[in-house]
This record gives structure tokens, C-alpha cells and sequence, in this order.
């Protein structure tokens, strides 16, 4: 995008007033946003009415210094050759899934490996749930998507703590040659990584996937973003798995996005007893499609070309059954519950389940609660 071009862009999706429909009704009634802002106030108000037609006559309070960030940092080179880039309505290179949404965003801000391909967004997944997932839920995710990557999909997330990170980084463990292998869709500006402990993971994903945001260079992780930004990954993706969430979850949010996009929506079913599996049953209930493997997904969408046998991996080395693992189950499960199935003292329990954590098989939760995570 020329600067001139970027400049109209810019200064269109900052004035104040001016959202999504706004500006596509402009741009409807009189082009690109060089010939927006040629037109008398009179024409204007035609349109948008006397607030925001007034709003238009001149620059937003920042856009020159905003516009300078801009092509600053489009300009700004990486030693990975990561690859920036602002695409608008119109641009050959906008995702065609988006453009099929009711409401894609005028801008969207790209960061990504060399030569990112954004058709390949027509064969994508996204992969959404708690931040504060199971054990069993991590490995889940990471599971399905590197898997998935591995088919040849594209894994759209938020890079949120919990499911959102363990896709990222199945995708990127499973990614295909040739392939994006993530795509992270952030509720910051792209110069911002949210939350700050995922850095490295976006630095790894802008070197072999892409990193999309709708919002400004400099836009700090507002509460209002993400709702928004859940729009993007329901409408970047051909479908949305949901993993593990709880009832009130930005999760659901994502999924009936989808679901009234016309995608499909999946859900992995778990527990009765645990609360981050009652937004999959609710799903489920709604008539989504149940997850038991990987087959499950390819199958329903019917990617040409993809291989539809594709189960899921283990995501650990099985255990042998034994009492101990047959006594826990897959719930998560108290010290005193397990001696009460077992009859084993509390130091023989211990030992057991140092054991089995040590080896992977266990896992330790808060509360003092122990869950199985490995098949076996």
C-alpha cells in the first residue's frame, strides 16, 4: 500500500464516529478514502449524518504522529524476515474468509514469515478455550493442532494464555513444509504483545506463521478488544474447535460467531464433573459437532486433498493400568478420596503419585488435587 493510499486508510478508521458501517457506506457512496474526504459536508451528511460528516473535514487529533508510526515500523527490518503489511477492503491480498463475514474490518495490520500466504486461510481451524484449563485440556489442544498443521491446516487462535498457547505451539511442532502453520489474532496493535509472557511465542510465530490485529500501532490490551478480536478468529477460520471452557466464556463468544457465520463449529467433550467442560456440552447440546480425534474435524470439512484417516496422536507415552490410575479415573480427584477408593495409606498414595506426576501421567492441581493426563 502506498503512503498516500495508507494515509486515507488511517485517517478514515481513526475519526471518531466513523466504525465499520459507517465507513463502508462512505465508501459505497463515493470510493476509496481520497474521495471521501473530497466531498462537501452537504454529501456527506447524505450519508452519515451531521456529527460524523463534520468529524471528516479534517484529521483526528494524533494522525500525523500515527501515521508516521505506521510507516515507520512497515518500513522496519528483522533479522528473522519477519514480513509487515497493511491491506484494506479491495486488496487482492484481504482473506477471502473474511470477506465473507458480515462485518470485516477495513484495516487489518499483517505480521508474519517470509512470503506469507493468506489464501491458505481457505483451509484453517480455529482452536479456542479456557485460560485456565485442565491438564488433559493443554494436551488436547496442542495434540489436535499439531495434528491438524501436520494435514495441511492452518491453526487460528488468540495467543490468550491456556488452549490458545498450547495451539499455537502444537501448530507450529506439526507444521507442514510449505504451509502456515499458526495464525495469532491479537486485541493489541501489532508493536504490543499481550500477554507479555507469550513474547517468545509470538516472536515465533511471526517468524513461521502470521500474527493479524484490526487494531492501531500503540492500542493497549483494552477489555472491549477481545470480544472484537473473537470475531476475527471465528471469521478468519473455516471452523472452530473448542477445547475445553467454562459456561461464561470468551470461548462460546467465538463459537456462536462462527456458528452464525455458517461455520462449523466443534467441541470436545469431557467431564460431568468439571466446570471448563460445561461450554463444550453446551455446545454439543446446541447441536455441534463432537470431537473424538482428528478425523472427526477433517472429515466434516472436506478439505480437497487432505487425508480424512488422520487420528490423534497420543499426547504422552500410554501408562500401564494399574490400580492406582484405574482408582483416579480422568476426574480431578482429592488424597482423601483416593484412599477411600484404595484403602492405601496416605504415604503409600504420595509415593505412587510422585511417581506417576514424575513420569507424566499425573498431574498435581491446585486445591490438592491430583488428575490423570495420559491414555492407559
Amino acid at each position: 500500500m502506498e503512503p498516500d493510499e495508507l494515509a486515507g486508510w488511517l485517517r478514515l478508521t481513526l475519526t471518531p464516529g466513523v466504525g465499520d458501517v459507517a465507513a463502508r457506506k462512505l465508501l459505497a457512496a463515493f470510493g476509496p478514502p481520497a474521495a471521501v474526504f473530497s466531498q462537501s459536508v452537504a454529501a456527506l451528511q447524505q450519508v452519515v449524518g451531521s456529527a460524523r460528516a463534520e468529524a471528516l473535514q479534517a484529521p483526528p487529533a494524533g494522525f500525523a504522529a500515527q501515521l508516521d508510526d505506521t510507516l515507520e515500523w512497515l518500513g522496519g527490518t528483522d533479522p528473522d524476515g519477519v514480513q509487515r503489511a497493511v491491506v484494506a477492503w479491495g486488496d487482492p491480498a484481504y482473506p477471502e474468509t473474511l470477506l465473507e463475514t458480515a462485518d470485516p474490518p477495513p484495516l487489518l495490520y499483517l505480521m508474519g514469515g517470509p512470503g506469507f500466504d493468506l489464501t491458505q486461510l481457505a483451509r484453517s481451524i480455529a482452536i479456542v478455550g479456557s485460560r485456565n484449563p485442565t491438564p488433559r485440556g493443554l494436551q488436547d489442544a496442542r495434540a489436535f493442532a499439531r495434528a491438524l498443521a501436520e494435514a495441511g491446516l492452518a491453526v487460528v487462535s488468540g495467543l490468550a494464555l491456556g488452549i490458545d498457547g498450547a495451539a499455537h505451539e502444537g501448530a507450529l511442532e506439526g507444521m507442514a513444509p510449505g504451509r502456515l502453520a499458526t495464525v495469532a489474532v491479537v486485541g493489541t496493535g501489532l508493536d504490543r504483545v499481550y500477554p507479555a509472557r507469550h513474547r517468545d511465542l509470538a516472536h515465533r510465530i511471526a517468524t513461521r506463521g502470521l500474527i493479524v490485529s484490526e487494531f492501531p500501532l500503540g492500542t493497549p490490551p483494552l477489555n472491549a478488544n477481545f470480544p472484537q478480536r473473537n470475531r476475527l478468529i471465528a471469521g478468519l477460520a473455516r471452523g472452530t474447535l473448542v477445547v475445553e471452557a467454562a459456561l461464561r466464556s470468551g470461548s462460546l463468544i467465538t463459537a456462536r460467531l462462527a456458528a452464525e457465520q455458517g461455520r462449523e463449529v466443534f467441541a470436545i467433550p469431557g467431564s460431568i464433573h468439571s466446570t471448563q467442560s460445561r461450554g463444550c456440552h453446551a455446545l454439543l447440546r446446541q447441536g455441534a459437532k463432537l470431537v473424538e480425534s482428528v478425523g472427526d474435524v477433517l472429515e466434516e470439512l472436506r478439505f480437497d486433498g487432505l487425508d480424512t484417516t488422520t487420528d490423534t496422536p497420543a499426547p504422552a507415552a500410554e501408562a500401564p493400568e494399574s490400580d492406582l490410575l484405574r482408582a483416579l479415573g480422568f476426574d480431578p480427584v482429592s488424597l482423601d478420596a483416593l484412599g477411600a477408593r484404595t484403602g492405601w495409606s496416605v504415604a503409600a498414595l504420595q509415593a505412587q503419585l510422585l511417581e506417576l506426576e514424575l513420569e507424566g501421567h499425573v498431574a498435581r492441581l491446585p486445591g490438592g488435587l491430583f488428575q490423570r493426563i495420559a491414555l492407559g
